[in-house]
């Protein structure tokens, strides 16, 4: 599978768009003074604290206190506020915890007031950015991601990654691990490290110890709130998280983007060094690559599908909802069983799409067609679940209930990637909205397949606004899209402009010149 990444670089924010086979699977948008991503590490202060919400809101610059919830401390917080009150008064002289006595662990039912005072100087790593009214969430648990490895302070467990399916290269990188990690630090390992080099896993871990030394000297004259160290940016992060022999190109728009992105992979991937393009075409890169049409089409209130099925997603504030619904796709030969079955099955690949694309989080309800047959929903569901196996999200789905509903929750990291599709129509003033216009002729042309495929109509007449019609004739003799009808459906389509029409009104006529209804 080819994956490409797209970096559209703008004086306010970065764009980033991941493909799959050309297709859009993942969009982020990170503002260019963007604070308190997940992993970033602050020097905060304890503000209040809840007892009755076993919870504690703590002071780390943003104009919301921070989230500090009793089940987010960790079990080895009391070390951590030992480390951080040793540094500060001077007792803790090295960033190296060799030497350093960890507290216990704290109960897993116990008090929030038993480990964070009012007014208490705290280590704090965002968890949840910023959503909606709500203030970052935070924990005291705090670990630093590398590409090969993740770094935990206060705790000397090594864990692979359960992706990881080999015995034999567990071991080895558990056995490599307990050689060279240093006292008091533990590791993840995760997929990417699978048969990597001594050298290669020893340097990561270098880099990542290096960045717990940075945050030492740091905390030493910080005054909170301070971030003490910043996680990479989205665009970093994610070819740190990402990238892999299945990487194939990388298009950035901007020089000085272009040369942080190439050193970074310089480092990290120096073999793949040569897929770096610095885009120089006319207009805008997304546009260029056609990843503008697909955002148009896929962030709107309705998204369509090959086949002709599309979905209805609705936003409420406890929930996501999803409707399936068939549109023109019923075959005459199929059963209304089998039909079902093919709608939701191509419905469940762009569900799990769409929950990666747009980042949702909580609760998501889908409300796939009905379907009779046991085996069919068993089969619905494993679809679904292998679909969500490429989701780096946690989440959880449950099997259809007998009315249809399938209900996924899905870890909510960050606020939810909104596009709004929706553009001013032309025909009306501004007084209303219509689809957006990129996809118009699209529109048109999905109509057009199912009266002659599906229909059977012999003689069709298309009446359209004059702009319309002149960009269906565009090109003439044998390149206009109306002779491309020509030649697939075997049949002449007329193509008339009618002035009293909106711009994007259309219809279709027989040879009675009767509306042919879809």
């Amino acid at each position: 599978m080819n994956h490409e990444l797209v970096i559209n670089s703008t004086p306010n924010e970065v764009i980033i768009a991941l493909l799959s086979e050309k297709r859009l699977i993942e969009l982020h948008r990170e503002k260019s003074n963007s604070q308190f991503s997940v992993g970033d590490i602050y020097f905060g202060k304890a503000k209040k604290v809840m007892t009755g919400l076993n919870a504690a809101f703590v002071d780390v610059g943003y104009e919301k206190d921070a989230f500090l919830h009793y089940l987010d401390l960790g079990p080895q917080a009391q070390s951590l506020n030992k480390y951080v009150e040793g540094v500060r008064n001077g007792k803790q002289n090295v960033s190296n915890l060799m030497y350093f006595k960890n507290e216990g662990d704290i109960k897993k039912d116990g008090k929030i007031n038993e480990v964070v005072k009012s007014g208490q100087h705290v280590l704090v790593q965002v968890a949840k950015e910023p959503i909606s009214a709500k203030g970052p969430r935070i924990t005291t648990e705090i670990s630093i991601a590398g590409r090969y490895l993740v770094l935990i302070p206060f705790n000397d467990k090594i864990s692979v990654s359960s992706k990881i399916r080999n015995l034999e290269e567990k071991n080895r990188l558990k056995e490599l691990m307990n050689a060279i990690k240093p006292k008091n630090f533990g590791v993840i390992v995760r997929t990417v490290a699978e048969h990597k080099t001594v050298a290669e896993l020893e340097g990561d871990l270098n880099d990542l110890i290096k960045k717990w030394d940075d945050c030492f000297k740091t905390l030493k004259t910080a005054e909170p709130p301070t971030r003490v160290h910043g996680e990479m940016d989205r665009t970093n992060t994610m070819l740190r998280d990402f990238l892999n022999e299945s990487f194939n190109a990388i298009h950035v728009n901007d020089v000085k983007m272009y040369e942080e992105v190439k050193t970074y992979i310089k480092n990290i991937a120096p073999n793949k060094i040569d897929i770096i393009k610095l885009f120089s075409g006319r207009g805008p890169i997304f546009d260029a690559l056609g990843i503008e049409k697909q955002i148009k089409g896929l962030f709107g209130k309705t998204v369509h599908m090959r086949s002709g099925a599309y979905l209805v997603i609705e936003h409420t504030e406890a929930l996501h909802v999803f409707d399936v619904n068939s549109g023109n796709r019923a075959k005459s030969d199929s059963t209304q069983e089998e039909n079902a079955l093919e709608v939701n099955l191509e419905a469940a690949v762009e569900v799990a799409r769409q929950l990666r694309l747009r980042d949702m989080g909580g609760i998501i309800v889908v409300d796939f067609i009905d379907m009779h047959n046991q085996d069919n929903r068993k089969l619905l569901y494993d679809k679904l679940k292998e679909e969500m196996k490429t989701d780096r999200a946690k989440h959880n789905i449950l099997p259809p209930s007998k009315f249809g509903l399938v209900q996924i929750t899905r870890q909510r990291l960050r606020p939810e990637v909104n596009v709004e599709v929706l553009e001013t129509c032309p025909s009306c003033g501004g007084t209303g909205k219509v689809q957006p216009s990129l996809l118009f002729v699209d529109q048109i042309e999905n109509a057009l397949r199912f009266i002659v495929n599906e229909q059977n109509e012999k003689s069709v007449t298309l009446n359209v606004h004059p702009y319309i019609e002149g960009f269906i004739k565009k090109g003439g003799f044998l390149r206009s899209k109306q002779w491309k009808w020509y030649f697939e459906y075997k049949q002449w389509i007329k193509v008339e402009s009618m002035v009293s029409y909106g711009f994007m009104e259309y219809r279709f006529l027989n040879k009675e010149q009767d509306e042919i209804v879809i």
